[in-house]
């Protein structure tokens, strides 16, 4: 039987909430340091035009840490993906028609890249969530000014204070 409910979100991301639920926090949690993941080789020339710009965002906005490099690559690779897939939708259309044996249009029929579009944008949302890349992902969490040299430690101590 599968787990039930939503994914649980990372103790950081409700730290920076301000943990509205209440609920204790997972202590024993794993903190991966708070640097960016190298690009992969193997992403394509498109997908590391991506990484290269949202990085750096993601450094700004203190959420990116050492081990996110594969979500961030499957990301980066589906967002590549989806803007190939909208310029065939841009330059074809949504449709083309069908004909009979006699070269009458019999109807129009939906090409698979707008499925397929649709698809990558679904999968695009959801990693955009984890990402806090939209507005609505971003309004749960709220980033402090703090030092990185700061240590665990002091930042317990102010967190407790």
């Amino acid at each position: 039987m599968g787990r039930r409910g939503p994914p649980p979100k990372p103790t950081r991301l409700k730290q920076l909430a301000g943990n509205p639920g209440k609920r204790k926090l997972n202590k024993r949690e794993p903190k991966p340091r708070k640097e960016a993941p190298r690009c992969p080789a193997w992403l394509n020339p498109d997908a590391k035009r991506v990484w290269k710009d949202l990085v750096p965002k993601l450094k700004r906005m203190g959420i990116l840490t050492e081990v996110d490099g594969g979500a961030l690559a499957a990301y980066c690779q589906t967002f590549a993906r989806w803007r190939k897939v909208e310029e065939f939708i841009a330059k074809h259309g949504e449709v083309y028609p069908l004909k009979d044996q006699n070269g009458k249009i019999k109807y129009m029929q939906q090409f698979p890249q707008v499925s397929i579009a649709r698809n990558l944008l679904q999968l695009l949302k959801a990693y955009q969530q984890e990402f806090g890349l939209t507005p609505s992902a971003r309004t749960r969490i709220e980033v402090r000014e703090e030092d990185d040299e700061m240590s665990e430690l002091e930042r317990f101590r102010m967190e407790r204070a």
